[in-house]
């Protein structure tokens, strides 16, 4: 695959100096579908955007999504008529937006869409995520149709979490690559 057909999904506020996905992003190439605002994220206006960023490519494409960026792959997938140009998907940490404390912060992304998805996908997640049970992610997993891996604890696996460029996720990613 073409690295810039490998599209990083950030969540909620971006990924930052420090974090994986941009890590990936300078080293590997990997195109960053940017978002008009990330700091008050619309789910319709971040679905146009993937949308957008998936028709722009000539062939096959993975997403590679953090916190809120595996919320949008499960909302657009459910509504998008492209799934179809989807290789795979790893989704790393989503958070539980339907939690007291955080479906404030981000009213118009609750419900999360709970459809099988229409593609093959990994969802990682930690045991210790400020943003989410290890059993909701459990949950979003069988839920979203993907393989289950468990990181142990390592928070929201973010830039706080010391990653660096995450080799344990590079091969989860390769695995999810078309032949």
């Amino acid at each position: 695959m073409n690295p810039t057909d490998i599209l990083i999904l950030p969540g909620w506020q971006n990924s930052g100096p420090g974090h994986w996905q941009t890590v990936w992003e300078e080293r590997l190439g990997y195109h960053r579908v940017q978002q008009h605002d990330w700091q008050r994220p619309l789910r319709g206006d971040w679905n146009i955007q993937l949308e957008e960023a998936v028709l722009a490519r000539p062939g096959p494409v993975l997403l590679v999504a953090h916190s809120l960026g595996c919320v949008l792959v499960a909302a657009w997938a459910a509504h998008s008529r492209n799934t179809q140009r989807v290789a795979g998907a790893l989704l790393v940490a989503p958070p539980d937006l339907e939690r007291e404390d955080l479906q404030p912060l981000l009213p118009s992304w609750t419900p999360i869409e709970r459809r099988r998805l229409p593609f093959p996908s990994t969802l990682v997640a930690s045991s210790n995520d400020p943003y989410a049970a290890e059993s909701h992610a459990q949950a979003l997993a069988q839920a979203w149709g993907s393989q289950y891996v468990a990181a142990g604890p390592g928070g929201h696996l973010n830039a706080e979490s010391n990653l660096g460029d995450w080799p344990a996720g590079q091969a989860l990613l390769r695995a999810l690559m078309p032949a």
